[in-house]
């Protein structure tokens, strides 16, 4: 059997502007099936602005997408269908529990069996003590984690997070980092954004860099590692980062100390 090497998001040409502000100057992007693929850029480099375009909440000025098989601009139903979106902020509802707000979801997608949906949800994010208390009651990871579960009801098979960690605490950013490796593990196609370089060095299998509208570099990390002179060897003493001394206080295990063990 011969093995389907197409893209699950294929981009050419993508083009946006708002009046005179040219954001997205022809990106194109290809992005396999359950890899992560990590898009960098600077605020206002038109991360957000791509993702809008390809979860059809933006109309593009130019260019072609084609999302899990279907044509951006002439399937959009279809499109939708296969992606889910997290955004910056959680879209989460605090006066209900997180149980509840898993049920909302299950029934509004026309789910069969939105009780069950959301104890196993609950369950694989590790909410399951929190899941009869209100939203309001939980902390940033906690209420990140449950949007997450939220955007998988219906098994998309395709999902954006846009800097899904942004204002989080080290202890929750580690957490959702080991929830979107989950999604890939699962065979979920995973397009994130994020400002933060290591948060795309931990996860990302591709990584491609925007700048002023177009994508300058792409590819592996060890690829983009190749682009620059081998480093000079110098023998120092090595200081631990702040983080470093706030998950050794805390009894953190570090994102680098997880990624020896596996």
């Amino acid at each position: 059997m011969t093995e389907d090497v197409t893209p699950t998001i294929q981009v050419k040409g993508l083009e946006k502007s708002f009046k005179d502000l040219h954001v997205l100057r022809g990106v194109d992007l290809e992005i396999a099936r359950g890899t992560i693929f990590a898009l960098l850029g600077s605020n206002g480099s038109g991360k957000t602005t791509t993702v809008k375009i390809l979860s059809t909440l933006l109309k593009a000025d130019a260019g072609t997408a084609t999302i899990n098989g279907y044509d951006l601009a002439t399937q959009a139903a279809e499109v939708r269908e296969s992606i889910s979106l997290t955004g910056q902020f959680a879209a989460v509802d605090e006066i209900l529990t997180g149980r509840e707000n898993l049920g909302l979801i299950a029934k509004l997608r026309h789910q069969q069996d939105p009780g069950r949906i959301a104890d196993d949800l609950l369950d694989s994010f590790s909410l399951t003590d929190a899941g009869g208390r209100k939203v309001a009651t939980y902390s940033g990871g906690m209420r990140r984690r449950l949007d997450i579960a939220m955007s998988l009801i219906g098994n998309p098979p395709i999902i954006f997070l846009d800097e899904p960690t942004t204002g989080l605490d080290p202890q929750s950013r580690l957490d959702v980092w080991d929830t979107i490796k989950g999604l890939a593990t699962g065979g979920t196609t995973v397009l994130l954004t994020t400002q933060y370089l290591d948060e795309a060095e931990q996860l990302a299998d591709r990584i491609a860099i925007l700048h002023d509208g177009t994508i300058i570099v792409e590819g592996t990390l060890a690829e983009l590692k190749r682009l620059y002179p081998p480093a000079t060897v110098e023998y120092v003493e090595k200081q631990p980062s702040l983080e470093d001394i706030f998950l050794a206080i805390t009894g953190t295990p570090s994102a680098a100390g997880n990624a020896a063990e596996n």
